[in-house]
């Protein structure tokens, strides 16, 4: 049986399978690209709810693994030469449960790259700037008068939603026939815009048919429906 005691955070979050993946996350567009891919990859994980609502997030067990304070985060108990690693960052724990199993990643070196970089893509641009849309659009910023902040980020949305809008015609997926982490990355993002942030009018994401229609074949995936929800949160 694996040893996950040298990992303050299985302390507060114990695991019952501890020979699986533990993840350790709450079902956000961040969390849910790794319940997604261990569920598309079919490797037994065991999920631990972190409820950011009441900021588990910033305890010291989980700081412990994660220091950035962001879920999600992950323990391998069969990592690298058999040893455990912990992994924080969702684009860096994709590109890991990628390599580990040879899948979701293409093959030729070539276009492994270019994966790759649309996952950075979602996480250095769609990700910051659809967050802050929501923000100003539906939480507490939408309160502040000058509107100038939502304006600037709506616009910048939608811009980036031009660039997956580009991209995706003529395509099933990001890297066209092969769904990979790349379409993983962001799936939970465009649909978080125009779902539970309501601004699908607001950056009029109508103008955008093929993004809408890879939003539309990824959540008709099993593995992402199942992953959009976990873990459950309580």
């Amino acid at each position: 049986m694996a040893d996950l005691s040298a990992f303050p955070i299985a302390r507060r979050w114990p695991a019952s399978h501890p020979d699986r993946i533990q993840l350790y996350s709450f079902p956000t567009p961040n969390g849910v690209k790794i319940s997604i891919a261990l569920e598309e990859l079919g490797l037994p994980y065991e999920p631990h709810a972190v409820d950011i609502g009441k900021n588990e997030s910033w305890t010291p067990e989980f700081l412990s693994l994660n220091p950035n304070g962001k879920i999600p985060a992950t323990i391998d108990p069969d990592g690298p030469g058999g040893k455990p690693i912990g992994l924080f960052e969702s684009g860096a724990i994709l590109l890991y449960l990628s390599d580990k199993t040879g899948q979701l990643v293409p093959a030729d070196a070539t276009l492994r790259y270019e994966t790759i970089q649309w996952v950075f893509f979602q996480m250095a641009s769609i990700g910051p700037m659809f967050g802050q849309v929501g923000f100003f659009h539906k939480f507490a910023g939408r309160e502040i008068a000058d509107k100038r902040p939502l304006e600037r980020y709506r616009d910048e949305s939608r811009r980036l939603i031009g660039v997956l809008e580009t991209r995706l015609k003529g395509r099933s997926w990001i890297m066209g026939d092969d769904y990979t982490i790349a379409d993983i990355s962001m799936l939970g993002w465009v649909r978080n815009l125009i779902g539970f942030y309501e601004a699908r009018e607001l950056v009029g994401f109508d103008d955008f048919p093929s993004v809408g229609a890879w939003l539309e074949r990824g959540l008709a995936r099993p593995a992402v429906q199942r992953g959009l929800t976990i873990p459950a949160r309580s």
